[in-house]
């Protein structure tokens, strides 16, 4: 794991701790689109956080090489996010799409990566397969926005190559929500996982995180922006 970069924060942003389950946050998300809060806005807060977080604290990596996975998920269109905001701040990402723009699986997912596709200050690559993840190798920071709170049993490919490269890699590794391969509601990895230096994760604490620290690295909790009426009968 790559400390360098690690600077002193408070690892959670809340006096008092709530950790709550995906299922949980699933339906507090539901009930804030049905308020209006639509998803479309969380990615976009959550994806502006995880940038900002960035931007903040380590703005000499603007000129240095950052690589952003993403899977085809809305753990993939908060990635899209983060690169767009970092570039709008002068950063030089690469967008390392595991898999193919057409097979992008929500509308909210497809709209960012179209942003994408029309600005040349974020370089794309194309990875349906192994080829093109060793552009990675020699990257400074890696965001890792593969999979989120979606892993299902064993983690196929491309997905399982670019992981393997990601923690080989001495870049400092930043996890957007969950770290790609860690079962959020318990901790478990059940067959690889990024080891992250920090993870961001939104809205609260997932209930496995703590017991997944040694993947997780410091975690930080950021709000982006759901009422608390959204969790009116969920907590």
């Amino acid at each position: 794991m790559n400390t360098a970069l690690v600077k002193p924060i408070f690892d959670i942003k809340f006096h008092i701790v709530v950790e709550i389950t995906v299922k949980q946050m699933m339906q507090i998300e539901e009930n804030g689109h049905q308020m209006g809060f639509f998803r479309k806005l969380m990615m976009e807060n959550a994806g502006a956080a995880t940038a900002r977080y960035i931007i903040e604290r380590y703005s000499d990596l603007t000129s240095k090489k950052i690589i952003v996975f993403a899977g085809l998920g809305n753990n993939g269109g908060d990635a899209f996010v983060v690169a767009r905001h970092l570039a709008g701040f002068g950063f030089q990402p690469t967008v390392i799409l595991l898999g193919h723009p057409d097979k992008i699986k929500t509308e909210e997912a497809r709209s960012n990566w179209k942003i994408l596709e029309k600005m040349n200050s974020v370089n794309l690559v194309l990875a349906s397969d192994t080829d093109g993840l060793d552009y990675a190798i020699d990257a400074e920071m890696i965001v890792d926005g593969i999979l989120g709170t979606g892993i299902l049993g064993n983690i196929r490919e491309p997905y399982s190559s670019a992981i393997d490269l990601i923690n080989k890699s001495h870049a400092f590794k930043l996890a957007v929500d969950v770290p790609s391969g860690l079962d959020p509601d318990t901790g478990i990895v059940n067959d690889k996982c990024v080891k992250a230096d920090i993870t961001i994760t939104f809205h609260k604490m997932k209930i496995g995180m703590p017991k997944g620290k040694d993947m997780c690295g410091k975690i930080v909790v950021e709000k982006i922006g759901i009422p608390p009426e959204a969790e009116i009968g969920v907590l």
